[in-house]
């Protein structure tokens, strides 16, 4: 039997949190955590419960639920629920899991949390990172300007220094985080993300050439073809990891 699926409604209205409670309450092995009303309570209660899939309402008088997941270290699986249907392309374009629209029809959510379990297995089936760290199915949201993602850690080519914040790669895309590129290596698997040089992590699965640079470096070619420099300092150790 699977485990219960921890689930999180994030709604300013009263009446939505029960109508969605309601149906949870008739799918088998789901819980619901708790409830949240608008953008501040909402991100604390995910970095509270942890849960493995947020109901999140896009419109609150407090902002936006992409708001709610702006600037979290790493973001649930999210299905998105709304009045407005104007959000879907903008929803699905962030890869979230699904859009449903107010009154949330039954069957609708029972799929959508049956997509939930079934990407739960799937990253629970992939080697776990280090405790403490991201393993690269955990997924984190991106946003520049009106766009925004939810980006899994193995689809990051690469990430750079940009002032104060560092811009993350991604499928053909580029957005800014606002972290800095020591905090992001900090919480990161080291099996994955390899200090290139002083302003560049990227992703070693990532690497389709390694060629010799002046100065006893590297320069490596990524599969989007982006070049990266390996400092000399880092050449060593990149030697060690991929065994030169």
């Amino acid at each position: 039997m699977s485990e219960v699926l921890r689930v999180l409604i994030v709604d300013d209205t009263r009446l939505a949190r029960r109508e969605l409670r309601t149906l949870l309450a008739e799918l088998d092995r789901v819980e619901c955590v708790g409830e949240a009303d608008d953008v501040p309570a909402a991100r604390a209660a995910i970095e509270r419960w942890r849960p493995d899939l947020v109901l999140l309402d896009i419109q609150m008088p407090s902002g936006t639920g992409f708001d709610v997941l702006d600037g979290l270290d790493a973001a649930p699986m999210v299905v998105f629920t709304t009045a407005y249907d104007r959000y879907a392309v903008r929803a699905f374009e962030a890869n979230a899991l699904d859009y449903l629209v107010k009154p949330v029809v039954p069957e609708r959510l029972a799929a959508a949390v049956a997509r939930a379990r079934a990407r739960r297995a799937a990253a629970a089936s992939a080697a776990p990172a280090p405790r403490g760290t991201l393993g690269r199915d955990d997924q984190v949201f991106l946003r520049e300007g009106e766009r925004c993602w939810f980006v899994a850690l193995r689809e990051i080519s690469r990430i750079v220094v940009d002032g104060n914040y560092a811009r993350v790669w991604f499928r053909g895309e580029s957005a800014l985080l606002p972290r800095s590129l020591s905090a992001l290596e900090a919480r990161l698997d080291p099996a994955l993300f390899f200090r290139a040089n002083r302003n560049t992590l990227v992703n070693l699965r990532m690497v389709e050439r390694i060629e010799l640079a002046v100065g006893d470096g590297y320069e490596l070619t990524l599969k989007d073809g982006s070049l990266v420099e390996v400092s000399r300092r880092q050449a060593r150790e990149l030697r060690e990891r991929l065994a030169l």
